[in-house]
């Protein structure tokens, strides 16, 4: 049998499931369904909550889905995040940083952090972000191999710098490049950059 893969930019608003079996939140929530047909069977691998925007690798196989949410393949992230990021702050999320996680406290995996010196390069947001008179932003690239719910969000929080915008730009090797919001692009297969 042969397997599609898809890479799709996840515009802000959007859940990252296909459709929904409850009728009101059908008629409420937006799914990744109404994007593009996707062949039947295809599944997204890992999830990007409602708020955030990003790179989502979907595929038809389930072994492709299995490496891809291996550990050793990172996911990095830009934040833009509420006020100006210290040095402190960096340091805290590269150590790993204490966050809720399933109503337990759960200590995070060392992270690579850095500052990002100018905004990036972004489509603009579905929806404003906030009026620039409530004080200055930051922008930073935090990279993980693991993927708690909310984590990117839990951790700059928990480092005082609570997170404004949130898109995942890499999976392994695999990067968001030009793709528009909404966009879908069939590849043949996923840069992991890991062996295997």
């Amino acid at each position: 049998m042969s397997h599609q893969h898809f890479l799709l930019f996840k515009p802000y608003g959007y859940l990252s499931q296909f459709v929904s079996e409850n009728a009101r939140e059908a008629r409420k929530k937006k799914f990744l369904g109404e994007l593009h047909n996707f062949p039947e069977g295809t599944m997204a691998i890992g999830r990007l909550d409602e708020e955030s925007e990003g790179l989502l690798l979907l595929t038809t196989d389930g072994r492709v889905s299995e490496r891809v949410r291996r550990k050793d393949v990172e996911k990095e992230y830009y934040a833009q995040v509420d006020g100006l990021l210290t040095d402190e702050a960096v340091t805290l999320l590269q150590q790993g940083i204490e966050i809720a996680h399933r109503s337990v406290l759960y200590q995070t995996l060392p992270a690579r952090v850095r500052r990002l010196e100018q905004v990036p390069e972004l489509p603009p947001r579905g929806r404003k972000i906030r009026d620039d008179r409530h004080g200055p932003t930051s922008w930073v690239s935090i990279i993980v191999t693991e993927g708690k719910f909310r984590q990117i969000r839990k951790m700059t929080a928990a480092a005082g710098f609570p997170t404004l915008r949130l898109v995942r730009v890499r999976v392994g090797g695999t990067w968001l490049g030009s793709l528009a919001p909404g966009e879908v692009r069939e590849v043949t297969e996923f840069e992991l950059g890991v062996d295997g």
